[in-house]
């Protein structure tokens, strides 16, 4: 199991993932992603995107606004119930959940704690130049919503029939009092969502089905079986709106943890929209002749703590490397290029190949150290595969092809390493 200290340092050494605004001090739960960071997450969501929207023929995308109408978030229940308790120590002023203490007196101090009182976890803003009450909007805390008020439109540009779905990609913001765990939970973070509509009679059957699809992506994408679990949520933690939920969990070294939710949402949202907005919301069945509000079964998972998960699965300690066991099609580069010596012509000829490469997949080059070390770097950030061209390259044209897991070594020809590779990667 990967100690998070362990990941932290990995990520930070290597510009993964660090801390915002680190040379003026970091600001508290705000990350960074640097090239090799930023080239994970964007596999993972290519990776979701291809499954949930590319390969299939009922499910279109969309990218909204992230600040939207003030009334959509009275409408889904956001700015009366998305809340948290909180109190506040006398003596030292330090706040905290209610919900998350054991006791009456402040963990800190052992001051007394104030009674609780509710704090709304959307962020608030301005819009215009005058901040006034009639011009405050909020962050987007999901991006749910944008998918249900553009419901009509979408389906209607799309002459989708249900059942379909409407998928998004997007950056969501929540003023967690409690963050923590690294990029586990923070205040700005990514969503990937999915939502499906079905008809009046067919929702549970739809709902088991995105419960084993979205379990299957975690396992086809290399995470362990003994790590994965589904958890039916209890009756008393449904939310009001929902008639089922379960949560995909992963077992971090902090415990179980949820890092997808899949939630049959009813026509609860969709209603809300009508009530809210007077606009008609249903969806019209041309077989059937019915005009209906469509029920909701709801995918919602993160994309950093997707990336952590995946992190967290493929970080192994061996007795003479540490290594990324990450899956060919989320690894941020995908083969490394070395010279064995930095003399001119194996320098040229690794360049030449590295070139050619490069036209097709991510690729790494270096020169510096020896073979051994550039092997343990290319190791520790999930390089699936090393190219390195001696002396012997320059005689019959081979290079030797070593694989990250095994450590397996062997000769391809210059003219075979593109397909031998892509064979390999799946690509």
């Amino acid at each position: 199991m990967a100690d998070m200290n362990d990941l932290v340092s990995l990520c930070k050494r290597r510009a993964i993932i660090f801390p915002s605004s680190e040379i003026y001090g970091g600001i508290n739960s705000c990350w960074d992603y640097g090239p090799l960071g930023a080239e994970l997450k964007r596999n993972i969501k290519e990776a979701w995107w291809q499954t949930i929207v590319q390969r299939r023929d009922d499910v279109v995308g969309v990218d909204t606004s992230i600040i939207m109408h003030p009334e959509v978030w009275r409408a889904s229940g956001h700015v009366e119930n998305f809340t948290d308790p909180l109190v506040d120590c006398k003596s030292c002023k330090q706040r905290f959940r209610a919900d998350h203490l054991s006791t009456e007196r402040c963990p800190e101090c052992g001051g007394e704690l104030t009674p609780p009182r509710q704090f709304n976890l959307m962020f608030k803003t301005y819009i215009g130049p005058v901040e006034e009450k009639a011009a405050e909007v909020y962050l987007r805390p999901e991006t749910a919503q944008g998918i249900f008020v553009d419901f009509k439109i979408v389906q209607a540009a799309s002459r989708l029939r249900v059942p379909f779905g409407i998928a998004q990609i997007g950056k969501s913001f929540r003023n967690e009092v409690s963050p923590g765990n690294f990029i586990f939970r923070s205040r700005e973070f990514e969503q990937m969502e999915l939502e499906f509509f079905v008809d009046l009679k067919h929702d549970d059957e739809w709902f088991e089905y995105w419960v084993e699809e979205r379990f299957r992506w975690y396992l086809d994408l290399g995470i362990r079986p003994e790590k994965l679990r589904k958890r039916a949520h209890r009756p008393d933690e449904l939310a009001h709106y929902a008639k089922a939920c379960y949560d995909i969990e992963y077992e971090f070294s902090f415990g179980w943890q949820e890092i997808e939710g899949i939630a049959h949402r009813g026509q609860y949202d969709l209603s809300q929209h009508v009530k809210h907005s007077g606009k008609d919301l249903s969806y019209y069945d041309d077989l059937t002749g019915e005009h209906y509000l469509p029920i909701v079964i709801e995918s919602s998972a993160g994309v950093d703590r997707a990336l952590l998960t995946f992190l967290a699965d493929a970080y192994t300690e061996e007795e003479e490397r540490v290594v990324l066991r990450l899956h060919p099609r989320l690894a941020p580069v995908k083969v490394a290029v070395f010279p064995l010596l930095k003399k001119s012509d194996l320098v040229e000829k690794a360049r030449a190949i590295e070139k050619e490469l490069r036209r097709h997949l991510v690729v790494a080059y270096d020169e510096a150290g020896s073979i051994g070390r550039r092997y343990r770097r290319q190791d520790e950030v999930g390089t699936p595969y090393c190219v390195t061209v001696d002396y012997q390259t320059l005689e019959d044209q081979t290079v030797t092809v070593r694989d990250r897991d095994t450590m397996a070594q062997e000769l391809i020809s210059i003219d075979r390493l593109l397909p031998y590779l892509k064979e390999k990667l799946d690509w």
